[in-house]
């Protein structure tokens, strides 16, 4: 894809994305827009395929707890379809390719992609679930739900079963596990990293709790 291709989808997203929600507002989508193209690179991905679908994969965002955030993926593939097909010289026969990396660009759907440029989108949004940047992102949609930090009887889901309670039961319901989802050589390395710094940051949590007679 060009750079002025690119640049304009780019200004189209800045525009149209929430400045509602930190988790996924503008910043996470060039975050992951960057990633994408770096796998991307490594893996010989069709850029033209990529990098629509990383601009617009959260074009459309609900809070967690809405009733239509199960449907957020379908209605940013819509949004990116009528996007690209207004724009001269975008090779239309890809358009549905686009669509299918943005439908399943969903950690919750669990959807296992057989399009490569979908595996790189679906590694590149997994990749903000784990480290520094995703405890930010947790704790700021936990915010949006009133869900405090931790659930004092359980903080460190000792339960067999973990409800999304807390923010902190977000680490072991995905955070943790996001590491052994990933597709790309690349991916899974950064992914080791970060679980390596999620896991650093829980221990220092534990102490802290301690101290505070928390636990």
């Amino acid at each position: 894809m060009n750079q002025t291709l690119e640049a304009k989808l780019t200004k189209i997203m800045l525009a149209k994305q929430t400045k509602a929600d930190p988790s996924h507002d503008f910043n996470h989508v060039l975050r992951v827009l960057e990633l994408a193209k770096a796998i991307g690179k490594e893996e010989k991905a069709d850029f033209d395929i990529l990098i629509p679908a990383a601009l617009f994969h959260d074009i459309i965002v609900y809070k967690k707890d809405h009733p239509k955030s199960q449907n957020e993926t379908v209605e940013s593939a819509s949004y990116a379809k009528k996007i690209l097909k207004q724009i001269k010289g975008y090779p239309e026969n890809k358009i549905d390719q686009v669509m299918t990396c943005i439908k399943e660009c969903s950690f919750s759907k669990g959807l296992k992609p057989d399009l490569l440029e979908s595996k790189i989108l679906q590694d590149a949004d997994r990749l903000e679930a784990t480290g520094a940047i995703s405890i930010m992102r947790t704790f700021s949609s936990g915010g949006q739900m009133n869900r405090p930090f931790y659930e004092a009887s359980d903080p460190f889901c000792k339960k067999e079963s973990v409800a999304f309670r807390s923010g902190l039961d977000l680490f072991y319901r995905r955070l943790l596990v996001v590491e052994k989802r990933m597709y790309t050589r690349l991916a899974k390395k950064i992914a080791k990293r970060r679980t390596i710094f999620l896991k650093k940051f829980l221990a220092e949590l534990k102490i802290e709790l301690r101290e505070s007679k928390v636990i």
